[in-house]
């Protein structure tokens, strides 16, 4: 079962709560995110993707079936590299291993390398999270390196690693 992108609508809030409220989830992101996630802070979240600069910020929601499976979003760097974006995402646990993400992650790569003038977009997942790693690779993102100590995340210092797919490399997705 493949998904796709699109953008967010205020009816999925309940739907967003109900994924993102999920300590396994909100482990692997960064900070910043109320746990509890409440269907407010969902509203808030769609509304500010909504309301945002559609130059700087492409976020949309992942769909399968009819159903909200997750989030992707992709956000322009500044000064000198603005031709650079990083990407975040994540997949409801229920739906973990189907292959969404690796579609959702190429399918809004395409969107951003087609339509604007972004060359190269990165992403940094722990580097513990092995699956959102892999997702990177089968999206066709090489692996650049390990960011040694460079989070601290519930309460321990963790490494991340840098993927990075260039628009000159990207044209199997």
């Amino acid at each position: 079962m493949d998904c796709k992108i699109r953008a967010w609508r205020l009816e999925d809030k309940k739907s967003l709560k109900e994924i993102i409220n999920n300590r396994r989830i909100v482990d692997n992101l960064r900070d910043g995110l109320p746990y509890p996630y409440t269907e407010k802070d969902a509203e808030e979240f769609i509304l500010s993707m909504l309301l945002s600069d559609r130059t700087e910020t492409f976020a949309f929601a992942i769909e399968a079936e009819d159903v909200l499976v997750g989030s992707i979003s992709i956000f322009r760097c500044s000064n000198i590299h603005f031709r650079t974006a990083e990407l975040g995402y994540y997949v409801g646990e229920q739906y973990w291993g189907r292959g969404f993400a690796t579609s959702a992650v190429r399918q809004a790569c395409k969107y951003v390398f087609d339509r604007t003038d972004i060359i190269r977009i990165f992403a940094e997942p722990y580097d513990y999270n092995t699956a959102s790693c892999r997702v990177l690779e089968k999206a066709g993102f090489q692996f650049e390196g390990t960011l040694r100590s460079n989070a601290f995340k519930n309460g321990r210092v963790l490494d991340m690693n840098m993927y990075a797919l260039v628009k000159l490399n990207a044209e199997h997705i």
